[in-house]
């Protein structure tokens, strides 16, 4: 098959959507497709590049973080995509890209399906004054997506379930996005994660709870520093990598918790090809956010043999298994308690990392090529059957 994937994000932009394009490119380009890529440029400036056409954009980001707007109409380039004649076009972010993925499906007749990556309702601090005026807001454009596409794919039942709520009807499958099991399992190269504790003066004794991500509102942040302030002096280091327009908030939210450092650190960016080191610098995973479609970090954290304590969502289901590979919270209470059993059995530690690992296993990206090739074939399916019927109509 030739398959378009369209994206407002790529390369060099990080997070979970590019990610996922990523992953899922590559593993399609093994299985025997030819896959391009049309996603915006970080400039004005249009160009094409390896598979890839990256059109002309501006920052917006104070509608959405990390937003971008097309600026360039795109005739060449879209042209020349059309005359490479794509036999599916895959969407998968609703603004400036999905117009174009759209516009490419239905000038060659051809399958339109979109992933649905954001729980936008959890994002209308970002450009809704009102959060009941922006949850409608945001159920109205899902509708519309969906009533342009031959289908959805969700990550999650949750995300699934919410779009079902929205009054969408467009059929919806569920296919977890794979992560690149390899750069996780692999371990660090010795001394490496000594020296990284060592450069971030984190004694050796310390137990390390360790969120990976963006620092921004919707994560919920500041109950991870609020219940470390809870648990006194010493001992325990809340070690934040990422960085993000929440932090300097952060900071200051720390100094009034009365942490510093190495009771919290602020690792800030990292380069994303030693990601897996942070993940394994740490002894549990943990996040407060409930703002997540599937939430990558999560399964990555895993899959570096990381346990994960996280705060309760339905993303999480068959995800986190409760005492074996980590738990989920609700409150403050649980939290303590769940970390307390984890502190109290240093035994069962590497137990609980091979847990970890195996659920990892679920999310590989070769089965999330897997599946998405099977929706791809079952679409076309679907619309030639559907053409050879109006044909002979």
């Amino acid at each position: 098959m030739k398959i378009l994937i369209t994206s407002d994000w790529y390369t060099p932009a990080v997070n979970g959507v590019v990610t996922s394009v990523k992953n899922l490119r590559r593993e399609l380009e093994q299985r025997g497709h030819e896959v391009r890529i049309l996603t915006l440029s970080q400039t004005r400036n249009s160009s094409a590049s390896e598979g890839v056409t990256y059109l002309g954009s501006v920052a917006v980001g104070l509608l959405y973080p990390g937003a971008r707007l097309r600026t360039a109409l795109g005739g060449k380039w879209i042209r020349d995509l059309v005359e490479w004649g794509p036999d599916i076009v895959h969407s998968q972010c609703e603004f400036s890209t999905f117009f174009l993925a759209r516009r490419i499906a239905e000038e060659l007749d051809i399958p339109l399906v979109h992933t649905y990556h954001t729980v936008y309702e959890d994002y209308t601090h970002y450009f809704s004054p009102s959060v009941r005026l922006g949850k409608k807001a945001v159920a109205t454009l899902s509708r519309w997506v969906a009533e342009h596409t031959d289908c959805m794919v969700v990550p999650t039942d949750k995300v699934r379930r919410l779009l079902l709520n929205y009054g969408v009807r467009t059929p919806v499958y569920v296919v977890p996005s794979g992560i690149d099991l390899r750069r996780f399992r692999a371990d660090a190269e010795p001394g490496q994660l000594a020296r990284m504790r060592s450069e971030l003066n984190i004694p050796e004794d310390r137990t390390i709870l360790v969120n990976v991500g963006r620092l921004a509102e919707e994560k919920n942040l500041e109950e991870l520093l609020r219940f470390r302030a809870g648990l006194g002096k010493g001992g325990i280091t809340l070690l934040l990598v990422g960085g993000g327009p929440w932090r300097e908030r952060l900071e200051a939210t720390a100094v009034g918790f009365g942490l510093s450092a190495p009771d919290v650190v602020f690792a800030g960016m990292v380069p994303p090809d030693t990601v897996a080191d942070w993940y394994q610098m740490g002894d549990l995973f943990v996040s407060a956010s409930t703002s997540e479609t599937q939430g990558l970090t999560y399964v990555e954290a895993l899959a570096a043999g990381v346990p994960a304590l996280c705060r309760a969502d339905e993303c999480l289901e068959n995800v986190i298994q409760e005492g074996e590979n980590g738990w989920q919270y609700e409150n403050e209470a649980q939290f303590r308690s769940h970390l307390e059993e984890f502190l109290s059995q240093p035994h069962h530690h590497e137990e609980m990392s091979q847990a970890a690992r195996r659920v990892a296993e679920e999310y590989s990206a070769e089965r999330f090529a897997q599946r998405a090739e099977a929706i791809y074939q079952e679409q076309i399916a679907r619309h030639q059957a559907l053409q050879a019927k109006q044909a002979s109509a």
